[in-house]
């Protein structure tokens, strides 16, 4: 099986800091990641990069073998790179359809006027989040009223839609509720059903360590191991993070 994405000797300066040192990763379809590391050891910088909100100083980029420069967060989503931030991830004030095709909306065309296609839309977003079992009431819900869990839900749902291949979540159950933090985790586990490649960027290994088939440590901005779930047990994982 060939890689989703790989990236090899990826470099970060800021000004005189260097916050990334050579990183480099492979992510195979349907691979969740865990992505685990001190604040400031890299790992937002790395994930923004992939996601196409910084550039990149030195290194190459792969995406399904081919070489590619991810130059803006639209370039990534053409890719199939979706990511959700967790403070981020949708507009509390607009509702769970128009939240779902922000910047994306469904149109229909009267001869030369072209308008917004609410209805399709929500029925759309009616469907993923069905699928999703977000206990929505309706569409045209504000997300406000929503549980932090189901937020990133509908965030999800956005990335299912519009049929993510890596879908990045950068800590994605901080703040959230027990039920909150399963529900996402079963998210994820939908994502992987799906065949949609997943890396979660997180402080939290006993939330991680159930969903991911591969956990990746970045220290100082260099990536110091890669290390297959079947090979280490949680409580050796959160022994060498404490290292």
């Amino acid at each position: 099986m060939k890689p989703q994405i790989r990236v090899g000797n990826i470099h970060k300066w800021y000004g005189s800091v260097h916050a990334l040192r050579g990183a480099d990763l492979e992510v195979y379809p349907g691979e969740i990641i865990g992505l685990l590391g001190d604040n400031g050891a890299g790992k937002s910088t790395l994930v923004k990069i992939l996601a196409g909100v910084i550039p990149k100083n030195k290194g190459k980029i792969y995406w399904e073998e081919k070489e590619t420069e991810i130059s803006s967060v639209h370039e990534a989503r053409k890719l199939g790179i979706e990511t959700v931030y967790q403070a981020q991830a949708v507009v509390s004030d607009m509702n769970v359809s128009q939240n779902i095709f922000l910047g994306r909306e469904l149109k229909k065309r009267f001869g030369p006027i072209e308008i917004l296609d609410k209805k399709r839309m929500d029925e759309e977003a009616r469907k993923i989040t069905e699928y999703l079992n977000l206990r929505i009431a309706t569409p045209k819900q504000e997300v406000r009223f929503c549980s932090g869990g189901e937020r990133q839900g509908v965030a999800i749902a956005r990335a299912i839609y519009f049929k993510a291949k890596l879908v990045i979540l950068d800590e994605p159950t901080t703040a959230l509720s027990v039920s909150g933090a399963e529900r996402v985790l079963n998210f994820v586990k939908r994502l992987k059903k799906e065949g949609i490649s997943c890396i979660i960027v997180t402080h939290n290994i006993h939330h991680v360590y159930s969903v991911a088939d591969k956990f990746i440590i970045i220290s100082r901005g260099k990536i110091v191991e890669k290390l297959e779930k079947s090979n280490i047990t949680k409580n050796q994982l959160i022994s060498k993070l404490s290292q």
